[in-house]
């Protein structure tokens, strides 16, 4: 049998070079003469970015703020606070009282028409706002009293058809203690159509009027607080 020499298939450590010719450490990644690399270098992966991108905060505009209604007939809450006060108008007006208490009570009904709106809405109106409460409240004040008016006529027509109008008139505020002369320019002013819408006219216009003023003020007034 043929016996193997002990160093046939046996190899030592050989020595690395670089292309340089130096002679390289064993295991080493950079030439030390060149600074040659001398092996791949595994890389490295790259984080992964979250998926999740945080969105950044888009700039909104500011919600414009809520404007309050608009007092006019068309505000529910309006029509109903000027038929209160424009009926508390009516009775202030029946109140016995010489002239200017009158006005004074007819603009303490146009102040009441803004404290009442102002109670139930909890909103702060502005003077011109009102003006225009107490106006809504002046002009049902009025049909009130256009409508009374027009009731008491027809029923006074009615009573008075076989004396006369003139004749009921004279009777009645003969009674109440009314001086003859005033009686009858009572009876001229109704006995005319155009003096009657003349004094329903003027009647508009001082209901209406003296509310709107009270109105104004008492938003003046109550926005103080």
């Amino acid at each position: 049998m043929l016996k193997h020499d002990k160093g046939v298939g046996e190899t030592g450590s050989v020595p690395e070079f670089c292309t340089c010719g130096a002679e390289l450490p064993p295991d080493a990644r950079f030439c030390h003469k060149c600074g040659k690399p001398q092996r791949e270098e595994p890389q490295l992966s790259e984080p992964v970015e979250n998926s999740l991108s945080i969105e950044t905060p888009v700039d909104t505009e500011p919600l414009p703020a809520l404007r309050p209604p608009v007092i006019n007939l068309h505000n529910g809450l309006a029509v109903r606070v000027g038929f209160l006060a424009g009926s508390i108008a009516f009775v202030l007006g029946l109140l016995p009282a010489p002239f200017i208490g009158r006005v004074a009570l007819l603009l303490f009904a146009g102040f009441l028409s803004v404290y009442f709106y102002r109670r139930r809405s909890g909103e702060s109106l502005s003077i011109g706002n009102g003006a225009r409460m107490g106006w809504i409240s002046g002009l049902f004040c009025f049909v009130i009293i256009t409508v009374l008016f027009t009731i008491n006529m027809v029923m006074i027509s009615i009573v008075s058809q076989e004396g006369g109008l003139a004749a009921f008139y004279r009777q009645q505020l003969g009674a109440m203690g009314m001086p003859a002369q005033s009686i009858e320019q009572v009876i001229e002013v109704f006995g005319s159509p155009l003096q009657i819408t003349g004094l329903l006219f003027t009647l508009f216009v001082m209901f209406t009027g003296l509310l709107t003023a009270g109105g104004a003020l008492g938003a003046r007034l109550l926005r103080r607080d």
